[in-house]
């Protein structure tokens, strides 16, 4: 696929599946076989741990949940995405009680697409500093 189709795809996956929470989508965009190689060490890195973080983790937590792209950059079967994850902290976060405070997660991650679905994630993000101006 073209560089410019697979970051179509990219903001599909934001748009449907991160903020939406549509499992059908997601399933129809992540290889069976894929790997997150940013998944915290001793946790399982495949497709279902990544549906985990967004739809038990991220959805559940934060009311009004947006991703708001900045910037891709794509070449052969790679797309680099800067992006923020936003909502209102109205649920449990990862242990942390409601505070009804506005979250802002800066994200940068790089998705290997193979035939027009999510094989490889890798990625950094500014998730520790969040949570500990929650406990703030």
């Amino acid at each position: 696929m073209a560089p410019e189709d697979n970051k179509t795809i990219v903001r599909r996956f934001n748009a449907e599946v991160i903020e939406r929470g549509d499992w059908a989508v997601f399933k129809t965009l992540t290889a069976e076989n894929f790997v997150n190689h940013s998944a915290t060490p001793g946790t399982p890195n495949g497709p279902e741990s990544m549906w985990n973080t967004f739809n038990n983790i991220l959805r559940p937590a934060l009311d009004r949940l947006t991703v708001t792209i900045h910037d891709q950059i794509a070449e052969g079967e790679k797309v680099t995405t800067r992006k923020t994850i936003s909502g209102v902290h109205t649920g449990t976060f990862l242990g942390i009680a409601a505070t009804g405070k506005p979250v802002a997660i800066d994200v940068i991650d790089i998705v290997r697409i193979s035939d027009g679905k999510y094989i490889e994630h890798w990625g950094i993000n500014t998730l520790a500093s969040v949570l500990s101006a929650l406990k703030i």
